[in-house]
């Protein structure tokens, strides 16, 4: 029999766990919540003396009751926070744990703290000021109704099970996210499944984007005993889908799940498929981090910079500006008679907004001060999470900008997504837009998680009466340039170039 161990996260108990258990026992599994202390355990500590380790001493006492018992299998779930300590206790247990199971969770490190997991870099910093001291020792207060969805997408959670969340909810122990995990690597081998939860800003179709990019951090989630599952909700699944969250822990058990393909394999991941488009073999013309792509018609030309998205990892090779995408649109452009540009902006983790933000600006002055280019008609196009970065330019739009295209784009910061400065909303600052042009392409299989940023944003430029026009794919997928060689995708790519071209006057 396998026996489901569930660890709750920050600030909940064995409470959110009810309606899950009782679907994995119905199917015949054996379920144990685990009560950490301070969070519906009955340790008799007070919060001075509760830390990670007394967390992951709680697991443990689970664990070694099921080997007691002489139970079966041992799937131990952390979700969030409580990845923290099932993972301290898998690793003294190795041989007792059969399967990990990473519940919309981080992947924590051996030396690092809780802390470090906290998406939202503004609220690390306000939980100094934001401690309570009870008795000896420091806790955390649980959130206010209206306070989750600083530590998570509440998307799916039902009025009533969010009502009971916050009545529930218990003071996080300081101890428990300050002190550092501590990991041998005795575990290593132990078969994981990473369930993610789309509503919160992540999909396997994001993970496997950034395998494809060659970050060595994150090629081990491409070894054979590591499988994904997905959920379209928010990061609360046990109370927002319940029964799909126990299908899936179920099938995970049973060694299931989507497998993801190491980057150098015989298939080439997404952004290093060919362009969709047949475009000229024009030469580019290097310059710093800059690549320009020159016409044939004399005198001074409009001009497109395409900026990609990311993050990308610093050691990604090769970099944006020669990926089969980028470079096809660039060539594509030229041949329409426009200076065709493609930036490689430090955009290498969620802090980097605001660097990647002046790589921009900084690549624009360059095109603009180039004689073959007509400075007063510029258009700039950006793709996937690079979007965020158009707020610039969406609030109190210059002059010379006379056009903003994006494709598959991120319109808000992601709920899971972290320390992204408020400055990179362009839901907000369409608002600001005026009379600039701006051209969307939508894909219809896109990552819900996203798609609901562009429609998010659609109504806010509806509601300002900003000058936004829509080209569907219906059928394309995130990167639908390479991804699908379709004569959808092939027209998407037409119509959008077309308006930008008659917006820059070609």
């Amino acid at each position: 029999m396998t026996v489901f161990i569930l660890v709750s996260g920050m600030f909940t108990g064995p409470h959110v766990w009810e309606e899950t258990a009782a679907h994995l026992a119905s199917a015949g599994a054996e379920v144990r919540a685990v009560a950490l202390g301070g969070l519906g355990g009955t340790t008799g500590t007070a919060p001075a003396d509760i830390d990670l380790e007394t967390h992951i001493a709680d697991v443990l006492a689970v664990i070694d009751s099921v080997g007691a018992a002489g139970g079966g299998e041992i799937v131990l779930v952390g979700h969030d926070y409580g990845i923290h300590p099932a993972l301290g206790a898998a690793d003294r247990r190795a041989g007792r744990v059969e399967r990990i199971v990473y519940l919309d969770s981080g992947m924590p490190q051996d030396g690092i703290p809780a802390l470090a997991a906290v998406a939202d870099q503004s609220l690390r910093e306000e939980l100094a000021e934001r401690a309570v001291l009870v008795g000896d020792g420091e806790v955390l207060p649980s959130p206010d109704r209206h306070e989750w969805q600083r530590w998570g997408s509440t998307a799916g959670i039902p009025d009533p099970a969010l009502d009971r969340l916050t009545a529930l909810a218990e003071p996080q122990p300081l101890g428990t996210l300050f002190q550092p995990l501590r990991l041998t690597g005795a575990a290593a081998s132990t078969a994981v499944t990473g369930v993610l939860c789309n509503g919160n800003g992540a999909s396997i179709e994001m993970v496997q984007m950034l395998v494809g990019f060659g970050d060595p951090a994150l090629q081990a989630l491409t070894a054979p005993g590591v499988t994904f599952f997905e959920l379209p909700t928010g990061h609360w699944p046990m109370l927002s889908l319940p029964a799909e969250l126990a299908e899936i822990l179920l099938r995970a058990a049973a060694g299931e799940g989507h497998r993801l393909v190491a980057a150098g394999s015989a298939e080439p991941p997404a952004h290093l498929r060919p362009f969709v488009l047949d475009v000229p073999e024009i030469p580019r013309e290097r310059t710093g981090n800059l690549d320009l792509y020159l016409p044939g018609a004399g005198g001074p030309r409009p001009a497109v910079l395409f900026v990609h998205g990311g993050p990308v990892p610093a050691e990604a090779l090769p970099t944006p500006r020669d990926w089969p995408g980028l470079v096809g649109y660039a060539r594509y452009a030229a041949g329409q008679g426009l200076v065709g540009a493609i930036l490689d902006h430090r955009l290498h983790d969620m802090a980097d907004y605001a660097r990647a933000a002046a790589d921009v600006a900084a690549a624009l002055d360059l095109i603009r001060a180039d004689p073959r280019v007509d400075g007063d008609r510029v258009a700039l196009w950006f793709f996937s999470g690079g979007g965020l970065l158009a707020a610039d330019w969406l609030r109190l739009p210059p002059e010379w900008l006379r056009c903003l295209a994006a494709s598959y784009p991120v319109l808000v910061p992601l709920p899971g997504w972290g320390p992204v400065d408020r400055r990179f909303r362009p839901v907000e600052a369409v608002a600001e837009a005026g009379t600039l042009p701006v051209v969307i392409t939508r894909v219809g299989r896109e990552m819900s998680g996203i798609a609901a940023t562009v429609e998010e944003f659609l109504d806010a430029s509806r509601a300002c009466g900003a000058a936004v026009e829509v080209v569907d794919v219906p059928h394309g997928r995130h990167s639908f340039e390479t991804l699908d060689p379709t004569d959808e995708s092939r027209e998407a790519v037409h119509h959008a170039m077309r308006s930008v071209l008659a917006h820059l006057e070609v």
